[in-house]
């Protein structure tokens, strides 16, 4: 049963959407608290999406770009907002697709079912999953998952590209530069950013048994170190 999360202020709307997608077995997910959308994301790590532009506190561009940063789910705008600019700018912030307000359901249900085929099912990319490897300790690129003998651990979007960055020049170091292009290409970001994820990596690391896994070189970066190896 895939679960939808539902993003969407105005209680009438939100209920008809919820009833209609209950009727064809879908498991939903509603937010109440707008300046915890991304706390229920997390937990909840849903199949797909759907998502109001004018939201209490954040508008939907914004939590759209959030949701970015952690997963590639299917992320679907409804709103009566019309314009061709609110269109493409959700296009642009990450989202998959965009339906206007009043629309119908058959469309909405029709949109669903097709965007969860290309993510999961009969139109999923079929080729062989991308891992990178390190002594054991694999890294799973499509399914955001770390794991080394019985242990694995589930990653942001962005902690994937830091371990996918680390483990690639593994045993050499890569530079804080380096790693703030990758993970944000061209963004201006405060360098302070960088740190939180290392921080959440090494954090997600220890969680594994594999403290000290990620060292810092003053002055340079980071390196992957082969901790687990050293106790064998």
């Amino acid at each position: 049963m895939s679960t939808i999360m539902i993003v969407e202020d105005d209680p009438k709307i939100n209920q008809l959407l919820q009833n209609q997608l209950e009727k064809y077995g879908y498991h939903t997910v509603n937010v109440e608290h707008f300046d915890r959308v991304m706390d229920v994301f997390t937990e909840v790590r849903p199949d797909l999406v759907l998502l109001d532009v004018n939201l209490p506190k954040f508008d939907g561009f914004y939590w759209c770009r959030q949701m970015r940063q952690e997963s590639n789910c299917p992320i679907l705008f409804i709103s009566a907002r019309d314009s061709k600019m609110d269109q493409v700018m959700a296009l642009e912030n990450g989202a998959d697709d965009y339906i206007t307000k009043p629309f119908d359901y058959d469309v909405v249900m029709a949109k669903i079912r097709s965007q969860l085929r290309r993510a999961y099912g009969l139109y999923a990319p079929q080729e062989g999953e991308r891992t990178v490897e390190v002594a054991g300790l694999k890294l799973f690129l499509e399914r955001m998952e770390l794991s080394i003998h019985d242990n694995k651990v589930e990653l942001s979007k962005k902690e994937v590209l830091l371990l996918e960055a680390l483990m690639n020049q593994y045993p050499r170091v890569v530079s804080r530069e380096r790693l703030l292009e990758k993970l944000w290409d061209e963004q201006f970001v405060d360098e302070n950013t960088l740190n939180v994820y290392i921080t959440r990596v090494r954090g997600k690391l220890k969680d594994m048994g594999l403290e000290g896994a990620v060292e810092t070189v003053r002055g340079s970066g980071y390196r992957l170190k082969a901790v687990w190896e050293d106790g064998q």
